[in-house]
């Protein structure tokens, strides 16, 4: 086939993907989201359309597309109607350069890591123009402190990445031996192919580096959560608090882009996630080699593909549905309290991480045993900032009762009905003061 031709049905086909798994895997994490959080808090959930409900994410769509779209009169119109295109362009484009398998990303792009750190930082753009254009002050305060949120946060997730990048400059050509020549040793890659190859090699196919950077792990994605603004990082949509927040002034087919990018966004740091820590698409049976051999070069490229995306697509699904447990059991955070932890915890931490892995792996020895020690200090440094990780937030288990409960208790109790047992006694009898 044409080189030509070939590159087009390849941009064509990959862009085509991205479209349409971004458009199922958004509704099914909308109707996902509802049922692991019913069931984790002992709750039906939808059932009433489809089996289980199922066809409730479908319903959501087309009452979505119908509902009015409501603009207040006060609002500054052009920046109001560009926001949710801002929020939502990035989504799409950063599909393009994921790699689910070698064939459905733009393999091409050496700089994948760097592309998707930059347009995971215009999301705040859009969320802040959605603030600022709806002339709303409840929707205001929610563009502000999502502005202060993911710019905070870009920060310690893109340190985290660092560690990784350095693993796969030991693991090229010219970094073996008791001294590394560093004349051509290499600097690290940041192609998200390059990656996931670096995870897949002869001598250690299941060396994935989520097993050498358990704590890059944890970093990239409590910074992934904050960056979606998911629970407990979900201030600039605190419906207590503030409405909507900056989506207090949005309706119909508008709210529903800032929707999709929402979930679009847990997918795109899940994938991440997927292609840096796990080893992207390796998997049982995702072996060129094998396939073309039986098949043929086409069908056996088209099965080893195939395979491929699934093994990618299955991490990918654990991590999202983390997502969704978060969500389900941990409250939100104050506003203080996030951003302590982001700037005096989070940004500290990388940067011990970072010296530490550098330091080590710059030591006069083998290659296998620098990574080794490099993966084990990296462990104990996990285990330390799990364990102290409460106490860092401001989180505390103080040990007394909630307030209005100690102040029932200090309240004198009225004495039972006559002739009523207390255990019978109506609802509300000898409640004394209780509010």
């Amino acid at each position: 086939m044409d080189p030509v031709l070939f590159n087009v049905i390849h941009v064509v086909v990959t862009f085509l993907f991205a479209l349409l798994f971004l458009m199922t895997a958004a509704a099914l994490l909308s109707y996902l989201d509802r049922k692991v959080q019913a069931y984790m808090q002992d709750r039906y959930g939808p059932y009433h359309y489809g089996p289980q409900g199922i066809l409730q994410a479908f319903l959501d769509v087309g009452k979505l597309l119908l509902k009015e779209d409501v603009k207040a009169s006060a609002t500054d119109n052009l920046v109001f109607r560009l926001a949710p295109v801002v929020f939502f362009a990035p989504v799409v484009t950063a599909f393009v350069v994921l790699p689910f398998s070698p064939y459905l990303t733009a393999g091409a792009l050496g700089t994948g890591l760097i592309f998707y750190v930059a347009l995971s930082s215009i999301d705040v753009i859009g969320v802040f123009m959605a603030g600022w254009g709806s002339n709303n002050k409840y929707a205001l305060i929610g563009g502000l402190r999502s502005a202060a949120q993911m710019i905070s946060y870009e920060l310690p997730l893109v340190l985290a990445l660092v560690g990784v990048v350095m693993l796969t400059s030991v693991l090229t050509a010219g970094c073996t031996g008791n001294t590394p020549d560093l004349t051509t040793c290499g600097v690290g890659s940041i192609s998200f192919s390059q990656i996931v190859a670096a995870q897949m090699r002869p001598e250690s196919p299941w060396l994935w580096f989520f097993l050498l950077q358990p704590l890059g792990l944890l970093v990239y994605y409590i910074c992934g959560l904050a960056e979606t603004n998911r629970s407990p990082f979900d201030l600039p949509e605190a419906e207590s608090e503030l409405v909507a927040g900056y989506l207090t002034e949005y309706s119909g087919l508008r709210w529903a882009m800032f929707f999709l990018g929402e979930y679009g966004n847990m997918a795109i740091v899940s994938a991440v996630a997927t292609a840096i820590f796990l080893g992207g698409w390796s998997g049982p049976g995702a072996a060129i080699g094998f396939w073309n051999g039986l098949l043929g070069g086409f069908w056996g490229g088209l099965v080893f593909n195939i395979i491929a995306a699934f093994w990618f697509i299955v991490k990918m699904s654990f991590f999202l549905f983390i997502f969704l447990w978060v969500r389900a059991t941990v409250p939100r955070l104050r506003a203080d309290q996030l951003m302590r932890f982001a700037w005096l915890f989070l940004i500290p931490l990388t940067l011990v991480n970072i010296l530490l892995t550098g330091a080590l792996l710059l030591l006069p020895l083998d290659t296998p045993i620098r990574i080794a020690i490099a993966a084990v200090v990296n462990w104990l440094l996990l285990i330390g900032v799990v364990f102290s990780l409460r106490g860092i937030t401001g989180v505390k288990a103080t040990g007394r009762l909630p307030r209005w409960l100690r102040t029932q208790r200090r309240t004198p109790q009225p004495a039972p009905l006559p002739g009523v047992s207390p255990e019978r006694a109506p609802a509300g009898a000898g409640a004394g003061n209780r509010r």
